[in-house]
């Protein structure tokens, strides 16, 4: 395997993980996570040299994909966080001042 293959393979899984994350499908997330971590594992073992352009590109968009998917994964926390702040009653400030309980 070749290091744009292996770039390739990454970019594939970050396209599964995602579909996964907008279907909220659990099993297609982890299935997608560890494929993604295994070609990036692949890569690694590859070594690192020059990269021509087509690699910079490719590159490129792997770090693209990862940051949409960073980006679905806080807004489906944001929204996790909403729902249980709307369930417990409290409002819409999670951040707001107030005494601080603890439990021993």
């Amino acid at each position: 395997m070749t290091r744009r293959d292996a770039l390739i393979r990454v970019i594939d899984t970050l396209h599964a993980e995602i579909g996964a994350l907008k279907a909220n499908d659990i099993a297609g997330l982890e299935r997608a996570t560890s494929e993604k971590l295994t070609a990036i594992e692949t890569l690694r073992d590859l070594g690192d040299g020059p990269a021509g352009p087509e690699l910079r590109e490719l590159a490129d968009e792997a770090n693209r994909l990862n940051e949409t998917c960073r980006i679905y994964v806080n807004l489906m926390a944001a929204n996790t966080r909403r729902r249980l702040q709307m369930l417990t009653g409290e409002g819409g400030n999670a951040y707001r001042r107030g005494p601080v309980t603890a439990y021993a």
